[in-house]
């Protein structure tokens, strides 16, 4: 039996297809490429190539690989652009989403693992963000995870009592950094480690966008998780599913402290060696001064930890993003 990881190609899915074999299960890759790269993918491990909205080849890579499971990784990610491409967003992460759970339900396959987000929360209230937290999504990327949790959710009430029930979870995340294979990276033009990294090989000098919030340093603080850990999460999820372990519809997997951009930046000239300054632009607008999750409930059923310190998330991705040349 394998597991199907969608965006597999990607640089979060290809930490979950590694983490699955490292695991002893044996991942299958759907991806169709537009930002995944085909380099990511181990050479004995398949991939599928197309479009999670091609209901007829999802369903046809689920009985052929005789998948036990999927684990929900691809999507359009970007939720600054999702402010201009609503209908793309929506289509990539709400039809998609649906697409994948109608072939699910065809060929018989049971559990889901679904690639969340911490953007369903939106700008929250509140000190340290729960489950529980009021979920007000500000982006159409956003909202759009949000539904695909309501999907997973109604999916499951709709198939209870049939021979292959849903059981499903969703994983919510913040600022995945870093690397847990020297070959694989993040390409992202929009997180701050790849922009970070990118200006400092092109001899430029790294921005901070505002340094009056009200946080200790100044600068807004965040969750930043290193890619290996969610990685892990993930296939912890996806042997409880398989076991019929009791599972929670959500986790977030968070680190309970956060880091400010000061602090990433400071740990950057740490671990480079190169010596710079930030320059220091506006706030951008709706950046709130702190986001931060808690991930006691994540710890308690899928091992979540963070095992990494902010130099070793910085240096893998730093080794890894220069292994690329």
């Amino acid at each position: 039996m394998s597991w199907l990881v969608t965006g597999g190609a990607g640089y979060i899915g290809a930490h979950v297809v590694r983490a699955l074999s490292a695991a002893g299960l044996t991942p299958v890759v759907l991806d169709d490429l537009s930002s995944g790269q085909p380099s990511f993918v181990p050479e004995d491990v398949a991939l599928v190539e197309g479009s999670i909205l091609d209901r007829a080849l999802v369903e046809g890579a689920l009985r052929e690989h005789s998948v036990e499971g999927v684990i929900h990784v691809a999507g359009f990610k970007y939720a600054g652009v999702s402010v201009q491409r609503p209908l793309h967003t929506y289509a990539q992460n709400v039809e998609g989403t649906r697409v994948i759970l109608e072939a699910m339900e065809a060929a018989g396959v049971a559990n889901i693992v679904f690639s969340s987000s911490a953007a369903v929360f939106g700008t929250p209230d509140v000190d340290l963000v729960t489950e529980d937290t009021a979920k007000r999504p500000a982006s159409p990327y956003g909202e759009s995870k949000l539904i695909g949790e309501w999907m997973l959710r109604d999916q499951g009430v709709a198939t209870a009592a049939s021979a292959t029930p849903l059981r499903h979870t969703s994983l919510r995340y913040f600022n995945v950094v870093g690397s847990a294979d020297s070959t694989v990276y993040d390409v992202s033009p929009h997180n701050l480690f790849p922009i970070v990294f990118e200006a400092l090989l092109n001899g430029q000098t790294p921005s901070i966008f505002g340094n009056d919030y009200n946080t200790p340093d100044g600068t807004n603080v965040r969750d930043y998780v290193h890619v290996g850990d969610i990685a892990a999460a993930h296939v912890e999820a996806a042997k409880r599913l398989a076991a019929g372990e009791p599972i929670e519809p959500a986790y977030n997997l968070g680190s309970g402290d956060g880091l400010s951009v000061k602090q990433i930046m400071d740990a950057v000239v740490r671990v480079t060696g190169i010596e710079f300054v930030p320059t220091m632009g506006p706030r951008r607008p709706g950046d709130p001064d702190r986001i931060v999750a808690t991930g006691e409930l994540a710890a308690r059923d899928l091992d979540w930890t963070m095992r990494y310190t902010v130099d070793e998330m910085v240096r893998t991705g730093w080794e890894a993003r220069r292994n690329a040349g």
